[in-house]
């Protein structure tokens, strides 16, 4: 039992990362960014490649970090002065675009076949490897958390804020809002890297079919739930996903005649339902308003 709520706790943690990343994106410079999963997958298939090759797993985080933040420039540079919506599409076909990569380049990344045999963080530590990565994540999540709420009362974080609120304004004023955009999607980007690190070490074994765009709907689910601008937002919101979804699981133990295909469609709806309720009865998010 402790072991199933460590490593649920895990990928909790997981999608909180995520989520603050989206959360410095959207909930800052407003900026829709439907390919997260993009570069989740792109730090995870760094990291594992990498430790195959007998890096240091130090250094393998560093390097999902700074290789997905580099892979945001050129979308930045490229739709950063569109609209929002172009924004939308682009990374949309962006997140596609890497899996089928990931999934038709065999001779680099083994393809459907997938990447087994990671190595595991802490696994000299034995029976409390789980726990030690936990404990390292939730370090990571309260540093991250506590740095974006310093950024966002910053010149920098305010700026940002501006950005989102009247870009045209901005503007008027002389500044050139583009590549303040960029800098926080590299951003955003290079925490979906390191995210995408610490699943592939804890997993243990990655395959394209783990990151489809259902990821980013899930990050976007919570960080909606929350409430976009929130770093409590974007971290109780992932937890209270991650509540719905496996608890969820325990659902067909009391609904009869539901099949394991059957309860994965009702726990979408359970999902889908209360972002209905938070939409119409809180808009905002549930944190959505309050102080960081």
């Amino acid at each position: 039992m402790i072991a199933y709520l460590c490593a649920i706790g895990v990928i909790a943690l997981i999608y909180c990362l995520l989520a603050l990343g989206l959360n410095l994106q959207f909930g800052l410079t407003r900026l829709v960014n439907f390919g997260v999963v993009a570069f989740f997958a792109v730090g995870a298939y760094t990291s594992g490649l990498l430790s195959l090759q007998g890096v240091p797993l130090a250094l393998c985080f560093v390097a999902a970090g700074v290789l997905s933040g580099l892979l945001a420039l050129p979308i930045g540079l490229l739709s950063l002065r569109l609209r929002d919506d172009y924004l939308a599409i682009v990374t949309l076909g962006f997140s596609e675009a890497v899996r089928i990569s990931i999934q038709q380049e065999s001779w680099l990344t083994k393809g459907v076949q997938g990447l087994p045999g990671l190595p595991k963080l802490f696994a000299a530590w034995g029976p409390v490897s789980d726990l030690a990565t936990f404990a390292t994540l939730l370090a990571l999540v309260a540093l991250v958390s506590w740095g974006t709420v310093r950024l966002t009362r910053s010149p920098f974080g305010r700026l940002l804020k501006a950005i989102g609120d009247d870009e045209a304004a901005l503007s008027a004023l002389g500044k050139d809002p583009a590549w303040f955009k960029v800098q926080v999607f590299m951003l955003g980007a290079a925490l979906a890297g390191v995210a995408g690190a610490f699943y592939a070490h804890f997993i243990t074994f990655i395959t394209p079919e783990q990151f489809i765009p259902l990821i980013t709907f899930y990050v976007w689910m919570g960080l909606v739930m929350g409430g976009a601008g929130s770093v409590r937002g974007a971290v109780f919101g992932s937890l209270l996903l991650m509540v719905f979804l496996e608890g969820s699981r325990f659902a067909k133990d009391w609904v009869p005649g539901v099949s394991e295909v059957g309860m994965a469609s009702l726990r979408l709806a359970a999902v889908g339902l209360a972002l209905i309720l938070v939409t119409l009865y809180r808009p905002s998010g549930l944190f959505g308003g309050k102080s960081q």
